[in-house]
């Protein structure tokens, strides 16, 4: 067996971000790039993308390859999500909530039978995963969700609803999480693989949002669904205890959209700047556009580190709460903060949908509230800082 040294392992992974940048870029310019504005006007989610991503090895990055996935690590799945955000956020953010919540919760918690029957699907993007937490209730406030799972012999029959579910309608599969005890007991929900065509469970009203319009986020309806006790994923009443697990990473990927989403509209404006003339001279010449320029590349700097830095401990398997929440706050904010300031740059036209920036500006905002909140986040760093 050949060893590798530290820094062989180092090239080869830093060549493997860079061959993903490239086939994003190319594969985004042919399939993405021509249909933005298209699929943002009328709220398309375009299905066949996240079969072709599949095919690329993009929908299942973080699994191994004897279940037909990528078998990369963080560092290289942030690198991915961050390039296809950078043209189109919404197309970051359904990806990762495929790889990071419905097929990771599989991947992590699944049984060998589960995982051997839904991860090769996932993985090669033939079948699109949703994740189930949220309910019409209950954002954060998690354990007292209403959906409630109740055994019948070797059944389990689930009524209640959830809603703000990524890929709920078009996906083939769902995650979803329970409650099978008292509310607001830790211990009391279970995680169950729904898939769609189940009787009994449907899905309800697609969102009209503010951004993200091509990605799909919609409610998910159980009426006395009844589903076998080979699709609940791992030990009853550990349903919560996973989710917490499982969203650690994905705040993950929740910060690296936010870093794309930043430095699309920061790229936007960096080349507007250069190009758009005032008073004789390029904008760019001016102090009051250079500082924002400037800040809009600091904060970037910033975020774009804090993420990798949790990638990294990822990667080690190393305890993230801290640093996900971390990273995910700072990059969320920043992606706001840039896509204002990239308005500002482009003037009156950042204010129309001729040009990219009030896209970005529109999609910002979820990056703040997805997967928790910033007020949720700060919470978590100031707990896991008091308690550390």
């Amino acid at each position: 067996m050949t060893q590798h040294t530290h820094s062989e392992i180092e090239d080869q992974r830093q060549e493997a971000c860079k061959l993903i940048e490239e086939t994003i870029h190319d594969f985004a310019t042919r399939y993405i790039t021509p249909f933005v504005r298209e699929w943002d006007d009328s709220q398309f989610f375009p299905k066949q993308v996240f079969n072709q991503l599949g095919e690329l090895g993009l929908m299942g990055m973080l699994v191994p390859e004897n279940y037909s996935g990528a078998g990369l690590g963080y560092r290289e799945y942030v690198t991915a999500i961050v390039a296809l955000s950078k043209v189109d956020p919404s197309v970051g953010l359904s990806m990762a909530a495929h790889n990071s919540l419905c097929t990771n919760h599989i991947l992590i918690f699944g049984s060998d039978e589960q995982k051997d029957k839904y991860l090769p699907l996932l993985a090669t993007g033939k079948w699109i995963g949703a994740w189930g937490l949220t309910e019409p209730n209950t954002g954060s406030d998690a354990g007292n969700m209403r959906t409630v799972a109740v055994k019948d012999g070797n059944d389990w029959v689930i009524n209640g609803s959830k809603n703000f579910i990524t890929n709920g309608k078009s996906g083939d599969v769902a995650v979803v999480i329970t409650r099978t005890g008292e509310p607001g007991d830790k211990h009391g929900a279970t995680a169950f693989i729904i898939e769609h065509g189940t009787p009994g469970f449907s899905s309800g009203r697609k969102e009209d949002k503010l951004g993200m319009r091509a990605s799909e986020t919609v409610e998910l309806i159980f009426q006395d669904c009844r589903v076998s006790d080979s699709q609940r994923i791992g030990e009853i009443g550990d349903g919560f205890i996973q989710s917490l697990k499982v969203l650690d990473g994905g705040r993950i990927s929740i910060a690296a959209l936010g870093v794309g989403t930043a430095q699309g509209a920061y790229e936007a404006a960096l080349a507007y700047s250069k190009q758009r003339e005032q008073f004789g001279k390029a904008i760019a010449g001016f102090q009051g556009i250079q500082f924002k320029l400037a800040d809009m590349f600091t904060d970037i700097q910033a975020s774009s580190l804090l993420t990798y830095h949790a990638a990294a401990l990822k990667d080690k398997g190393e305890k993230v709460t801290l640093h996900s929440a971390v990273a995910k706050y700072h990059s969320s904010e920043t992606a706001v903060r840039v896509a204002n300031d990239a308005v500002q740059i482009f003037g009156g036209y950042g204010f129309t949908k001729d040009y990219p920036v009030e896209k970005f500006y529109r999609d910002s905002k979820l990056c703040t509230i997805g997967e928790g909140t910033s007020e949720i986040q700060k919470m978590v760093i100031s707990k896991e800082i008091l308690n550390g």
